[in-house]
């Protein structure tokens, strides 16, 4: 049970109800990170927004199982299983490799990026991501520059930003509020990137 109260589909009414059909999955099942926000449906719609743009966006140009392997380290890395659950079962959806996605994985667990079926270049993205979660003061422009060095674009550099940036404030949703897994479907995710306003997880 989640250490606040939320708001089931069942009961909702009113602005809570239009964005809960927004982001629902099948059977009307609502992501309980989601639910946590039921008190406060701004918020919700605030939420939505940013991970949309920052995971599931057609201007974005990293592929989206990248996005998420980074979801899932920096998750790893701040001991949220909830997230790590859900955003590994989109990774290995969107992978469609299931072996490697296993190797990802364990390469997480282990808190060794250079054991992961990675280029090169992806496990300096995964370094800058540690850094930034870690230990975020840290972070200097000769960071970013090893990203640029390893062949990322600014733009680029900018997505890997924002993913681990959007993770730490979902992971913090998620441990703050004692959201779990109950109940969920995993691996779900929002609709069409070139839609910014579909939201509906499949």
């Amino acid at each position: 049970m989640p250490w606040i109260e939320t708001v089931p589909y069942a009961d909702a009414t009113g602005r809570l109800k239009t964005l809960y059909d927004r982001v629902k999955g099948p059977g009307n099942a609502v992501d309980n990170i989601m639910a946590m926000h039921s008190l406060r449906p701004h918020s919700m719609e605030g939420h939505m927004a940013l991970y949309k743009a920052a995971l599931h966006h057609s201007g974005n140009t990293l592929p989206k199982w990248l996005l998420e392997t980074l979801g899932v380290w920096v998750s790893a890395l701040n001991a949220c299983d909830y997230c790590v659950e859900h955003h590994f079962a989109g990774l290995r959806r969107l992978l469609k490799d299931d072996a490697r996605a296993d190797a990802i994985r364990r390469a997480i667990e282990a808190r060794d990026p250079d054991a992961a079926p990675l280029t090169d270049a992806q496990k300096q993205a995964m370094r800058y991501a540690e850094k930034l979660t870690v230990n975020p003061s840290t972070v200097a422009e000769s960071d970013v520059a090893a990203l640029r060095s390893a062949g990322f674009t600014d733009g680029e550099i900018l997505e890997i930003n924002q993913v681990t940036a959007y993770f730490a404030y979902a992971n913090r949703t998620v441990l703050g509020l004692g959201c779990s897994i109950d109940g969920d479907v995993l691996g779900l995710s929002p609709g069409d990137s070139d839609d910014t306003g579909n939201w509906n997880h499949s």
